[in-house]
């Protein structure tokens, strides 16, 4: 949980460099599609997925065959996989981490860094602002 709290506005995330088409290109667009990048990293690190990613859905899949499953209660520490919505660049989902209290940290385009915030981006007029279409946990991390 430190490592993710100390993680705000680090920049680490923004950009990641693929080939294609023959040029080399930054996929993660400095910093636009970064939440996948930062999430599988993360887990990555803890020996909880078994490679980084530059997407929602592929972070997803390896999260899945690690062992990790769905939760109908968030806990601290779960991942959070938020509905898809119309961005820039097209439809994305987003992914992020459960903090506790109500907050969560994401790689936000705003910041494009990963920055804490609530974890449905606020309840206007009594609606979260993004639905929650997913919590993930995994057995290493405790019950």
């Amino acid at each position: 949980m430190s490592v993710l709290r100390g993680s705000a506005g680090s920049l680490m995330f923004r950009s990641s460099y693929s080939e294609v088409d023959g040029k080399e290109v930054d996929i993660l667009q400095e910093g636009e599609l970064s939440c996948a990048f930062f999430v599988s990293f993360m887990l990555h690190a803890f020996g909880l997925i078994s490679d980084m990613h530059a997407t929602v859905s592929g972070t997803l899949r390896d999260m899945e065959k690690s062992g990790w499953q769905k939760i109908e209660a968030l806990k601290e520490g779960c991942v959070i996989s938020w509905e898809p919505i119309d961005c820039k660049s097209g439809v994305h989902g987003h992914l992020g981490f459960y903090l506790g209290d109500d907050l969560a940290i994401s790689h936000t385009d705003s910041d494009k860094a990963p920055a804490i915030h609530h974890f449905t981006y606020g309840i206007p007029s009594g609606v979260p602002a993004r639905k929650i279409i997913g919590a993930y946990w995994h057995p290493k991390l405790g019950s």
